[in-house]
């Protein structure tokens, strides 16, 4: 028999521990800061375009076409507001609101709705509730190309093509069957036993929807209320459609100032960068909660 040595097993915890490599014992030394770093650079190189879309805006179709827009850091001179001021007197303010009156509604009707059905498919019995389901998730595959010209007859025999409403109507209707399926997901996950209180406590199912249920989804809605605005606010091919002259949105009025051979950057500039500088503030705005409703449900 051999007898163990105070040296083997002190050998054999080290043989059985994972080796680090060069690599990775770097990476613990500069601990955060180089990840800080690098998000940091990251971050300046997705916000370069729009550093640049607002420079453009913001400089004369003289300077603009004879150089570049960062030459504006040794001329600042070039910066101007008249672009903008000749965008409003091109009409732009009405196509703006025509967006807000497409995209608002849009946005809070499919929260509203999908809630509400999500709500129903989680946790309220019903008959052919799991094959109401499945149509719902089969929706998520339709196209929207293909439901353009059935559509588009429809409204016009109801007398609502080229409207805001129309408009509205189809993006709500194409919104739905995804939120439901998110939103249903969502509240699979909310503990049975909070429900069981509030009815044990009698509340109606109305108000555990309103009052347990709801609440818990602010992650998920938010998330959710993002996805929609941009889908909406950014939409050309359904406003190209739907819309007509009196309610385009500001991608078909932006679509409209191409010029066959070249490009109105004048009035292109400043309206893509008001087009883009809403989103963009609400994105930043609930960073908080759209980062809490994509990672709902991933951890028990």
């Amino acid at each position: 028999m051999t007898t163990l040595t105070a040296s083997q097993p002190a050998r054999a915890g080290s043989a059985g521990a994972p080796q680090r490599g060069v690599l990775s014992r770097v990476v613990d030394r500069l601990g955060g800061g180089l990840v800080q770093i690098v998000l940091i650079v990251l971050a300046l190189f997705w916000l370069l375009p729009t550093l640049g879309l607002l420079v453009v805006s913001l400089r004369g179709d003289t300077d603009n076409n004879s150089s570049g827009w960062w030459t504006f850091f040794t001329k600042p001179a070039q910066l101007t507001f008249e672009n903008y001021g000749n965008l409003l007197a091109s009409g732009f303010t009405s196509s703006f609101w025509n967006t807000v009156a497409i995209t608002v509604p849009a946005t809070v009707l499919v929260i509203g709705i999908a809630a509400m059905a999500g709500y129903a498919f989680a946790w309220m019995e019903f008959p052919g509730r799991d094959g109401l389901f499945l149509v719902v998730i089969a929706l998520l595959v339709v196209p929207i190309q293909i439901a353009l010209i059935p559509i588009a007859k429809m409204y016009g025999f109801l007398g609502i093509f080229g409207s805001i409403p129309g408009v509205v109507l189809f993006h709500v209707a194409f919104g739905l069957p995804f939120a439901i399926f998110l939103l249903r997901n969502f509240f699979v996950g909310i503990p049975k036993e909070l429900l069981e209180a509030a009815r044990m406590d009698g509340a109606a199912e109305w108000k555990i929807f309103a009052t347990v249920v709801f609440p818990l989804a602010k992650p998920a809605v938010a998330s959710l209320g993002i996805f929609q605005f941009l889908w909406v606010w950014n939409d050309l091919l359904v406003a190209l459609v739907f819309a007509d002259t009196g309610s385009q949105p500001m991608t078909k009025a932006l679509q409209s100032q191409m010029r066959q051979f070249g490009t109105n950057v004048d009035i292109l500039a400043p309206g893509a960068f008001l087009s883009l500088i809403i989103p963009l503030v609400l994105f930043f705005s609930f960073q908080r909660y759209f980062v809490q409703g994509l990672l709902a449900g991933s951890v028990k």
